[in-house]
């Protein structure tokens, strides 16, 4: 019997609401049209709030400044197995880069109602992302410093 080798994904979504309206992106997945916060996986000697930061760049164009941690959610996904584990972030949205150039799977960036987003469930990426919207409207919000995060890069092993 081969041994089992199960591999989590960590990846990172944000949440950025201005007058009621969340930034969403409209983006290819399995040659679906389906609709996320903005997110992806965090890439090696990547600190979770910079891959959030990197993410809502590259998908949205959008500079922002992550304020709290909404929540850490694990999801198996039914189309390949895969688990993810997903810190959500709430963010405040700096400015629009001005070059506007997005990550290639992005169809295009919409600031969308918490009904709207209700109203295309059966489009959404994933359970997930409602979820996340109502915690975060449910007022969950924790400091950033909730996660720790250790570097073996660091040269003091004492320092956090």
């Amino acid at each position: 019997m081969k041994p089992m080798c199960w591999t989590p994904h960590a990846t990172v979504a944000v949440i950025i609401e201005r007058d009621g309206h969340f930034l969403m992106v409209e983006e290819n997945s399995d040659g679906l049209r389906v609709f996320n916060q903005p997110a992806g996986h965090v890439e090696d000697d990547e600190t979770l709030v910079s891959a959030a930061v990197r993410e809502t760049l590259e998908e949205t164009g959008w500079h922002v400044r992550p304020e709290y941690l909404v929540g850490l959610y694990t999801y198996k996904a039914p189309s390949n197995g895969v688990t993810y584990y997903r810190f959500c972030y709430a963010a405040t949205a700096l400015e629009q880069a001005d070059n506007g150039v997005l990550d290639k799977d992005i169809i295009a960036t919409h600031w969308l109602t918490r009904d709207e987003l209700q109203e295309r469930n059966a489009q959404l990426r994933s359970p997930l992302v409602l979820r996340c919207i109502d915690d975060y409207l449910a007022g969950r919000r924790y400091p950033l410093e909730f996660v720790t995060e250790h570097s073996a890069q660091r040269s003091d092993p004492t320092t956090p």
